[in-house]
C-alpha cells in the first residue's frame, strides 16, 4: 500500500497520514540529527587533527569554517533546485555525497585534502536540510499532524547541536579523529535504503528555468557576509569584516532586484511581505543566536573554570536538552488552541529568565545554576522554534516549500554564526578588559593569558602553584564578569524576539494552510 493510499480522513485543512507517514518522518530525522551534530562536534577533534596533519593556523580555521560557508551559501539554491527536480531526489543525492565525502575526510592525509572534503560536505549538506523540512510539508498536509512532525524536526535539530559535545567526547575517548567523520556512514545508509520506499517524491508542478545568475548572486551574498561575521568573531575589528559585509550586501541587493524583475524567480520575494513568514524567520534567527551564544560560554565555564572534561560538560547539558525536546513536543497541543502571538512570547520569557539567572548568579563554582538556566533556555527555545518553523512552512505555498525551507535553514546557519560572533565577541572583549594579570607572570605569558580564558589556563599550568592559582582566579573572575554582561545582552535579544512574535504572528493560528 502506498503512502497516498494510506492517507485517511480529511479535517478541513488536509488529510491525515498513517503509519508510513510517521515512518517517513523517522527516516528524515537521520540527516537532520547528523548535520546538526556535525556543526559542533568537529571542534573537539581539532586538537588531534592538528597533531596528525600539522595544519597552519589559517588551515585550522578553514577546516572549521569552509563547511558552514559553503552550506550557508548554497541553501537557497539547493532548496529551489529541490522544488524543480524533486525534493526526495535531492535528499538522496545529498545523502550519498555526504556519506562518501565524510568517509574520505576520515582518512585525509593532509590539511589541504581535509579542507577540500569539508567544502564538498558543505555542498551535499546544503542538499539535505531544505529537503527534509520541505518533504515534511508535502507528507503532512494536515496542519495538526504537521505541527507535531515539525516539533520532532526542530527537537532533533536542537538535540544534535547539544549532543555534539557528548558525541565528540565519547568518540575521541575511544577512537581517532577520523571517527567524527565516519559516523555519517552508519547514519545515512538507512536513509538511502528506506527513503525510496517510505518518502514520496514531491516537486513544484510548474518549475521555472534554472537561473545561473541568481545562483551566483545568492552565493556572492551569503559567503562574504558569513565569512565577515566569523572573521570578526576570531580577529575582532579590522578592515576585512566591514568590507566583506558591505560586499555581501551589494550582491544581496542585486539578488533581490533580479528576483523582483524576472518572470520565474529562484526565490519569490513576495514571501517576505507576509508578516507571519518574516516574523517567524526573525524569531528563528534570534532564538538560534541566543542558544549558540549560551553554549559558547557555558561550555567554557564548565570545562575551564569548573574543571569538567568535555564529556562531563556535555552530560551536564543533558537536562536542558531534554527540556528542549519536551517543550518542543509539548507545545503542539497548545498551539492548536492558542495564538502564536501569545505562545511564542510566553515561551521566550522562559529563555529570557534563563539568561537573567546567568547574569545575576554566575560564580566561578556555579554549575547547578548553569544547568538550571540552560533548562529554562531550552524550554523556551524548543517551544518557540517548533511554532515558528511550522508558520514558515504554513505561510508559503506548497510548491515553494523547498525555497521557504532553505530560507529558514539559512536563518539557522546565520543565527549560529552570529551567536558566536556577537555574544562570543562581546564576551571575549569583556574578558580582555577585565583580566588583571597578577605579578610574577612573564610578559609573553601574560599576553597569552589576556587573550582567552583557555590561554590563561594553559599558562597557569607552567607557573609556580601560588602564581598559577592567582592567575586562574583572576581569569575566572574576568570571564564570569564578561558572562554577566553577555547574558544581559542575550536576554535583550530574546525579549526582542518575543516582541517580534507578538506583533507579527497575530491570528496566524487560525489561517488554514494553503494547498
Amino acid at each position: 500500500m502506498t503512502l497516498t493510499e494510506e492517507i485517511a480522513i480529511a479535517d478541513g485543512q488536509g488529510r491525515r497520514v498513517g503509519w508510513r507517514g510517521w515512518a517517513a518522518l523517522g527516516v528524515l530525522m537521520l540527516p537532520v540529527l547528523l548535520v546538526s551534530v556535525d556543526n559542533t562536534v568537529l571542534s573537539f577533534a581539532l586538537p588531534e587533527i592538528a597533531r596528525a596533519l600539522s595544519p597552519t593556523s589559517a588551515q585550522q580555521l578553514w577546516i572549521i569554517d569552509v563547511y558552514p560557508l559553503i552550506l550557508a551559501g548554497l541553501l537557497v539554491t539547493m532548496g529551489s533546485l529541490g522544488d524543480r527536480f524533486g525534493r526526495r531526489r535531492m535528499l538522496l543525492i545529498g545523502a550519498t555525497g555526504f556519506a562518501t565525502v565524510s568517509a574520505l575526510a576520515a582518512f585525509a592525509p593532509s590539511a589541504e585534502l581535509l579542507i577540500a572534503a569539508r567544502a564538498a560536505m558543505g555542498v551535499f549538506g546544503a542538499m539535505l536540510m531544505p529537503s527534509t523540512l520541505s518533504l515534511l510539508r508535502s507528507i503532512f498536509t494536515d496542519r495538526d499532524q504537521r505541527r507535531l512532525a515539525i516539533a520532532v524536526w526542530a527537537s532533533m535539530f536542537s538535540a544534535g547541536a547539544a549532543l555534539g559535545p557528548i558525541v565528540g567526547g565519547v568518540l575521541l575517548e575511544h577512537f581517532s579523529w577520523g571517527s567524527v567523520f565516519l559516523m555519517a556512514v552508519p547514519v545515512l545508509v538507512p536513509l538511502l535504503v528506506l527513503a525510496p520506499f517510505l518518502v514520496p517524491e514531491s516537486r513544484d508542478p510548474r518549475p521555472g528555468r534554472i537561473d545561473p545568475i541568481s545562483i551566483a548572486l545568492s552565493m556572492l551574498t551569503m559567503v562574504p557576509i558569513v565569512y565577515a561575521i566569523k572573521d570578526f568573531a576570531v580577529k575582532g575589528w579590522g578592515i576585512t569584516p566591514p568590507v566583506l559585509f558591505a560586499l555581501g550586501l551589494v550582491f544581496g541587493w542585486l539578488f533581490v532586484r533580479r528576483q523582483l524583475r524576472v518572470n520565474e524567480p529562484m526565490l519569490d520575494m513576495r514571501l517576505f511581505s507576509r508578516g507571519t513568514f518574516s516574523g517567524a524567520l526573525l524569531v528563528n534567527l534570534l532564538s538560534v543566536v541566543a542558544l549558540v551564544g549560551f553554549l559558547y560560554f557555558v561550555t567554557q565555564h564548565l570545562q575551564l573554570i569548573v574543571g569538567l572534561s568535555p564529556l562531563q560538560a556535555g552530560l551536564a547539558l543533558v537536562p536542558g536538552l531534554t527540556m528542549m525536546i519536551v517543550a518542543g513536543l509539548g507545545v503542539v497541543p497548545i498551539s492548536r488552541r492558542v495564538s502564536p502571538r501569545i505562545v511564542v512570547p510566553a515561551a521566550l520569557t522562559l529563555s529570557a529568565a534563563g539568561y537573567v539567572m546567568i547574569a545575576l548568579l554566575t560564580e566561578p563554582d556555579s554549575m547547578i545554576e548553569l544547568v538550571l538556566a540552560f533548562a529554562l533556555l531550552g524550554m523556551g527555545i524548543g517551544a518557540a522554534e517548533t511554532v515558528s518553523n511550522e508558520l514558515v512552512l504554513a505561510s508559503a505555498p506548497p510548491a515553494k516549500a523547498g525555497a521557504a525551507s532553505a530560507v529558514s535553514e539559512t536563518a539557522y546557519e546565520v543565527g549560529a554564526v552570529l551567536g558566536t560572533a556577537v555574544l562570543g565577541g562581546i564576551l571575549t572583549a569583556m574578558y580582555r578588559l577585565g583580566m588583571a594579570v597578577p605579578e610574577g607572570v612573564p610578559a609573553e605569558a601574560a599576553d597569552a593569558a589576556r587573550e582567552t580564558l583557555a590561554g590563561a589556563v594553559n599558562v597557569a599550568q607552567d607557573l609556580p602553584d601560588s602564581v598559577g592559582r592567582q592567575l586562574l582566579d583572576a581569569a575566572a573572575h574576568a570571564f564570569d564578569s564578561g558572562v554577566g554582561v553577555t547574558a544581559t545582552i542575550g536576554a535583550v535579544l530574546v525579549v526582542c524576539a518575543g516582541i517580534i512574535a507578538a506583533t507579527t504572528l497575530k491570528g496566524a493560528h487560525s489561517r488554514p494552510a494553503e494547498h
